[in-house]
């Protein structure tokens, strides 16, 4: 199997200790995280050759950063150095009915002045198996849609499949951008992986019967939705993540997986969560792993699910779980007993 290729931005995360909000905290701890480097991150746990790509500064935090991916395994050669700063989010979780906040500071961050030309894509895709990208690179200005479009034109040219997590994100940009750029890259996308409110924020496709606020999810609505996408955009695999918000600490977690033919849905999962953030990155790497696995439908939907799960149990961006414990929840053991 080749190598994975994920493609993103990088971010310094700034959060304060436990559930203190931001005017509270005396103190903000200091971790890395991101899209496409969380996918990069599980599917190296996984045993995987994964390698992210990205644009950073040459100084010490943009160090930093790459020394931390480097620490799970991920293959960082590929990564350009230059630009003046890299990307900030600040995280506050939240609690009980009190929901969690993200507060960016990213404008101008080095990946989000990339050009196209930055990046040698043909050299970067050779004996490359997977190439995965999200919604949130192309929203950080038209400069990073236009690096986007330059390495799906690439992929589709040496064969590489691809897959693609909509992520929209209103603090980044609007719907109506939103759809229009993602018209343009989604038309080179095979797997394309979703959340229960994407595709109506991107692309304007509703599940009817199901009301996100209130938890209300229906099965043949979000049905509906992953055969609208797939017969427009020419997706081979349309997964969606099916989340029933309780509050903010408890959650009730599932997916759908559509393969042009048959629906899958996976068990539902009651969650009670550590850190939410890097939910949908880990279901993404489960798929990607299940699919390049050769695993059927049904078995690759329930491992991405059980492997997102764990991740709502562990602090940081980071799902760092191995296939083993993966493998034992989507088998049925969520007893969380002590091993020993």
């Amino acid at each position: 199997m080749g190598k994975i290729i994920t493609f993103g931005e990088i971010m310094l995360r700034l959060a304060p200790e436990g559930y203190y909000r931001f005017v509270q905290a005396p103190i903000l701890g200091a971790t890395y995280g991101g899209g496409e480097a969380n996918v990069a991150v599980s599917l190296a746990h996984f045993g995987l050759d994964a390698a992210f790509v990205t644009k950073l500064p040459k100084h010490e935090i943009g160090q930093a950063a790459v020394n931390k991916l480097r620490e799970f395994g991920v293959d960082t050669s590929k990564i350009v150095r230059g630009g003046n700063r890299i990307g900030i989010y600040f995280l506050e979780k939240g609690a009980s009915q009190r929901p969690s906040k993200v507060i960016y500071d990213r404008a101008g961050s080095a990946i989000a002045e990339a050009v196209p030309g930055d990046f040698d894509w043909n050299a970067i895709f050779d004996g490359a198996s997977w190439f995965h990208f999200t919604g949130i690179t192309p929203a950080l200005g038209d400069s990073a849609a236009a690096v986007c479009l330059e390495a799906l034109k690439t992929a589709r040219a040496k064969n590489v499949p691809v897959s693609c997590d909509l992520n929209y994100r209103k603090n980044l940009w609007s719907k109506e951008k939103a759809g229009e750029v993602m018209n343009r890259l989604v038309s080179y996308v095979d797997v394309c992986i979703a959340n229960e409110e994407d595709a109506a924020d991107v692309f304007g496709i509703h599940a009817k019967n199901s009301d996100i606020g209130s938890g209300k999810i229906s099965h043949e609505g979000y049905k509906e939705v992953a055969k609208v996408l797939a017969e427009r955009f020419g997706f081979k695999q349309t997964a969606i993540t099916l989340r029933e918000s309780i509050s903010a600490n408890d959650n009730n977690w599932a997916a759908m997986l559509y393969n042009g033919q048959d629906y899958y849905f996976s068990k539902k999962y009651p969650v009670r969560i550590v850190d939410r953030v890097g939910g949908g990155d880990s279901f993404g790497a489960g798929l990607i792993y299940g699919i390049l696995q050769g695993f059927a439908p049904q078995e690759t939907l329930e491992f991405a699910v059980a492997s997102s799960c764990l991740k709502h149990s562990i602090e940081g961006d980071f799902n760092h779980v191995s296939v083993e414990e993966v493998k034992k929840l989507a088998a049925g053991d969520a007893s969380g007993r002590v091993q020993r």
